[in-house]
């Protein structure tokens, strides 16, 4: 056995069967499983999420699933931390553990770990808030090209909280926030294996689709709405909430909604794509011989 514990990450799109490989890894490997997923977090929204279930829990245990209330703030850093924190307690029983989840910038924080950036005060916060309030998102936009061209260059524009977290570290730093980007892997007291089940695009597209429908089936639209109350929450700003929300608003019918939902979810799904090919350590598994091929590739080293 190698002197240093081994971490299995089981990453890919969503509805690729990461789920399902992780269960039966951790089965066969005697471990626990530590969840990657930004939204599973959150308590009361397991269906909209596709938390393990009661009955996969209780074949492995979890952990960081359904442990902050909605109204929680959670970032990539906390999730850092908190992994780490769990991985220390299981490394001391056991030398290999299960990571299962599509939350790029969360495996990405636990396996390189993500650059120290400084907190934000109120006062910035306050002040980068009203100006986007006042003006809108082309203004901020434009502010922050001023202020940090480069991360102007690289920052989603559609993702307006991660603009507007941009402009307050430049702000709070006093030097732009790309400057703070170093790009160095943190040193890590273990050895990583990642693993993806590598499947074709059609196979992929058509599985989110059917598993659009088994969410409705199993009380999506309720969960839903009972959520809508605190739908500008941030916990609930994802795909399958916000379709929801809209129907619920009279802005699209059912059908519509639940459409857009699958439409949507390609979109995140073509995204976690993009960003997995940039991965050169990532291990692609044969949908029909996933278990066997990560089997082979953990066994040796243990």
């Amino acid at each position: 056995m190698s002197h240093r514990p081994l971490l299995v990450v089981v990453t890919g799109p969503t509805a690729s069967g990461k789920t399902a490989l992780a269960l039966d890894l951790a089965e066969a490997l005697d471990c626990e499983i530590v969840s990657a997923d930004s939204r599973q977090v959150f308590r009361d929204i397991p269906i909209g999420t596709a938390a393990p279930t009661s009955v996969e829990r209780a074949r492995v245990p979890h952990h960081l699933v359904g442990f902050l209330p909605l109204d929680a703030a959670y970032s990539a850093a906390a999730y850092e931390a908190d992994a780490l924190a769990v991985l220390g307690s299981l490394f001391a029983r056991r030398p290999v553990a299960v990571v299962c989840g599509g939350s790029m910038m969360y495996v990405d924080a636990l396996v390189r770990g993500i650059d120290d950036m400084p907190s934000i005060s109120d006062d910035v916060r306050r002040k980068v808030l009203d100006f986007y309030a006042s003006q809108g998102a082309e203004a901020l936009l434009a502010w922050l090209e001023i202020i940090d061209p480069e991360m102007y260059r690289i920052v989603d524009w559609r993702n307006m909280k991660r603009v507007i977290h941009a402009v307050e570290i430049t702000l709070q730093a006093g030097v732009p926030a790309s400057s703070l980007r170093t790009g160095q892997a943190k040193e890590r007291p273990f050895d990583v294996l990642k693993l993806c089940i590598d499947m074709p695009r059609e196979q992929l597209f058509a599985r989110i689709n059917a598993r659009v429908d088994t969410m409705m089936d199993a009380g999506f639209l309720e969960e839903a709405r009972s959520v809508y109350p605190m739908r500008n929450l941030n916990s609930l700003n994802t795909v399958g909430y916000k379709e929801l929300f809209a129907f619920f608003d009279g802005a699209m019918d059912l059908p519509t909604a639940v459409a857009r939902i699958a439409k949507n979810t390609r979109v995140y799904a073509k995204k976690q794509l993009t960003w997995l090919a940039r991965d050169a350590q990532l291990h692609r598994l044969q949908p029909d011989a996933a278990l066997e091929q990560a089997l082979a590739l953990i066994t040796p080293k243990l």
